[in-house]
C-alpha cells in the first residue's frame, strides 16, 4: 500500500471503531485495530536477553508490553489524533524467543565459572557460539527494519535487551549518510564485547560507534559505566558525549532549568536523531525488574519534555528503540513500558507529520 491507501483503510477501520474505550484485547497494540500493513508506525519486537549479566526478564518485555497496553487511553495532548497514524506490532517470533532461552542458559553457567574462577578450555565453545547465534539475530533485525523503511514505515524496536537494535541501526546507515543518536540510560554501554560476547547488551554503542554514520552519540543520565568506557568516549573526537546523571542534578542544584539543559544537550546533536530508549534510564521505581537497575534517574515527563523539545529544534526523529522492560511479580514495569512506548510513537509521528 501507499501512504494514501494506508489512510483509506484507516479511515474505513474507524467508521465502527470507539477509541474512548480500552481494554480491547482483541484488537492490536493499544487496542487498535490496524494491520502493519495499514499501519504508518511499525514495532518490531525482538525477544532477546542472551548476554544480560544481573537480571534476566527482558525477553518476555515484547509480550508484556503488548498486554499491558491494552489499557492505556489514546488521547494524549502530546499529539491529539497522532494514533489515527496507525500503529501496529509485528507478530513476535517464538523461535527466537526460544533461541534466546537455551543460550541463556549456556550464558548462565558460562557467567557462573567466571564468578567461581573456573577457567574451561575455550570457555567450552560458549562464547564462540553465542557471538555466531548474536549475529544472525542482528541479520534478521536488519532484515525485518530494512523491508520496513523501503515502505516508508516509522520504525520502532522492542526488546529484549539493549543488544538488539544493532541490526536497526545498520539498516538506517544504509540510508542516512549521517545521523546522531540520542540515548536515554542508566549504563553507557561502550563495553568491547563485554565478558567475552562481540554482542553484548553492554556493547551495543561500543558497536554503534563502529557504524561511520553515526555522527554523534549523546549519552543523558548516565550513572554506572567504566573507566574505560569513559575513556572510549573522550577518544571519540567528540562523537560520545556522556552527561550523567550527577552532571545533570548538579546544574539544577545550581539553578540550571531542565530546559536550558535541554537545549544545551539537543545542540550537540545533528538534523536526523535516533532515539534509544533503556528503561533504566528512568528512576528504579518505574522500572524496579528491569536487568541492572541504578539509584538516580529521569522522571518520564523530563524525557518527554528533551523529545518535544528536540522535535521543535526542526531535528527529525528517524527511528527509535525501547529496551530492558521486564516483568517480574506484577504488571508495573510492563504498564510503564507501554506508556513509554506509546510516547515515543506520538513523538516520532508528530517529528515526521507535523501537527496535522
Amino acid at each position: 500500500m501507499n501512504p494514501e491507501e494506508r489512510s483509506k483503510a484507516r479511515e474505513e477501520k474507524l467508521k465502527n471503531y470507539n477509541p474512548n474505550e480500552n481494554g480491547l484485547h482483541d484488537q492490536g497494540i493499544f487496542g487498535l485495530p490496524f494491520t502493519g500493513e495499514e499501519s504508518e508506525i511499525v514495532l518490531l519486537p525482538v525477544p532477546w536477553e542472551v548476554t544480560v549479566s544481573y537480571n534476566s526478564g527482558t525477553a518476555s518485555g515484547p509480550q508484556e508490553i503488548l498486554f499491558a497496553s491494552h489499557q492505556i487511553d489514546l488521547f494524549d495532548t502530546l499529539y491529539p489524533g497522532g494514533w489515527r497514524h496507525g500503529i501496529a506490532m509485528q507478530d513476535i517470533v517464538p523461535e527466537w524467543q526460544s533461541l534466546s532461552d537455551k543460550l541463556r542458559e549456556d550464558v548462565e553457567f558460562y557467567l557462573d565459572s567466571l564468578s567461581s574462577g573456573i577457567a574451561f578450555p575455550d570457555n567450552m565453545g560458549i562464547t564462540a557460539k553465542v557471538n555466531r547465534e548474536c549475529e544472525k539475530l542482528n541479520t534478521w533485525v536488519k532484515a525485518q527494519t530494512s523491508a520496513l523503511l523501503e515502505q516508508d514505515k516509522i520504525v520502532g524496536l522492542v526488546g529484549g535487551d539493549h543488544s538488539t537494535p544493532l541490526g536497526y541501526l545498520q539498516a538506517l546507515a544504509e540510508r542516512h549518510s549521517a545521523f546522531g543518536i540520542l540515548q536515554i540510560d542508566a549504563h553507557a554501554d561502550l563495553r568491547d564485547a563485554y565478558e567475552g560476547f562481540t554482542y553484548s547488551h553492554a556493547s551495543i554503542f561500543y558497536n554503534a560507534l563502529q557504524i561511520p554514520q553515526i555522527k554523534k552519540l549523546v549519552q543523558l543520565g548516565i550513572r554506572d559505566f567504566c573507566e574505560a568506557e569513559f575513556e572510549l568516549s573522550q577518544s571519540t573526537s567528540g562523537i560520545s558525549v556522556i552527561i550523567t546523571d550527577y552532571d545533570i542534578k548538579k546544574k539544577s542544584f545550581q539553578g540550571i532549568t531542565w530546559h536550558d539543559q535541554c537545549i544545551e544537550y539537543i545542540a550537540h546533536l545533528p538534523e536526523k536523531v535516533y532515539i534509544s530508549f533503556d528503561i533504566d534510564g528512568l528512576e528504579p521505581s518505574l522500572s524496579p525488574s528491569t536487568g541492572t537497575p541504578v539509584p538516580g534517574g529521569f522522571k518520564l515527563e523530563e524525557v518527554i519534555y528533551l523529545i518535544e523539545l528536540l522535535i521543535e529544534s526542526g531535528r527529525k526523529i528517524i527511528g527509535f528503540d525501547l529496551c530492558e522492560v521486564a516483568v517480574d511479580y506484577n504488571e508495573w514495569d510492563a504498564n510503564v513500558g507501554s506508556r513509554v512506548l506509546y510516547k515515543l510513537c506520538m513523538l516520532a509521528a508528530k517529528s515526521k507529520f507535523g501537527s496535522q
